[in-house]
C-alpha cells in the first residue's frame, strides 16, 4: 500500500517538474518572440528619426539593437536591457546588456540602444562575451542627420534614442554584455 502511495507521489511530482519545464520554455519562447517585434520596432523608429540610419545598417557587418534599456540612480544607479543580435541582417542570437554607475545621479529613463559592428572581428568580440564599453565610451543621440557625422571607434559605432523619464547625471560607469545564440 505505501509503495503504491510513494509510486503516485513520484508520478504526480515528475508530472509536476514536466508541466513547469514545458510551461518555462512557452514562455522563454513567447518573451524572445515579443524581443524580436520589439527589436523590428526599434529598428523602425530609428530609420524614421534618421533616413541615413539605412546606410548604416547596409554597411555594418553586423549590430545589436536593445528596444528597452531601463536605467536609474540616486548615487549608485543601474542600467539593464535585452536586445536581438543581427549579421547580414539575419537574427544569430540575443545579448544581455548590464551597466553600473558611481556620482551624481538621479532619476530614471528608457532608452533604445544600437551598437553597429564594422566587421566580423567587432563582432565576434561581442559574440565572445569580451566586449565592454568604458566610462570613455560615447554614443551618438540619434535625431535627423545625426548618423552622417558618425565614425566607427575599435570597429563599433554606437546610437541612442530616448524614450522617456528624466536623469540628471554626471557619473562613471561601464556597459558590459552577454550574448546567447538562438
Amino acid at each position: 500500500m505505501k509503495t503504491s502511495v510513494l509510486k503516485k507521489s513520484m508520478l504526480l511530482s515528475c508530472l509536476f517538474v514536466l508541466s513547469c519545464a514545458l510551461s518555462s520554455h512557452a514562455q522563454s519562447k513567447q518573451k524572445i518572440a515579443s524581443l524580436k517585434e520589439d527589436a523590428k520596432v526599434a529598428k523602425a523608429e530609428f530609420l524614421e528619426a534618421d533616413r541615413r540610419m539605412e546606410d548604416r545598417f547596409k554597411e555594418a557587418y553586423g549590430y545589436v539593437i536593445f528596444p528597452n534599456v531601463g536605467k536609474g540612480g540616486l548615487g549608485v544607479g543601474g542600467a539593464a536591457g535585452n536586445g536581438i543580435v543581427y549579421q547580414g541582417g539575419q537574427e544569430i542570437g540575443m545579448a544581455k546588456l548590464s551597466q553600473l554607475s558611481i556620482g551624481l545621479q538621479a532619476g530614471g529613463q528608457a532608452y533604445r540602444e544600437l551598437i553597429l559592428f564594422q566587421d566580423k572581428e567587432a563582432l565576434d568580440r561581442f559574440m565572445g562575451n569580451k566586449f565592454e564599453f568604458s566610462a570613455q565610451a560615447s554614443a551618438v543621440a540619434v535625431t535627423a542627420g545625426a548618423s552622417a557625422d558618425a565614425n566607427y571607434k575599435g570597429g563599433v559605432m554606437v546610437f541612442t534614442m530616448q524614450k522617456g523619464g528624466l536623469m540628471y547625471e554626471a557619473s562613471i560607469g561601464g556597459q558590459k554584455f552577454k550574448y546567447d545564440s538562438f
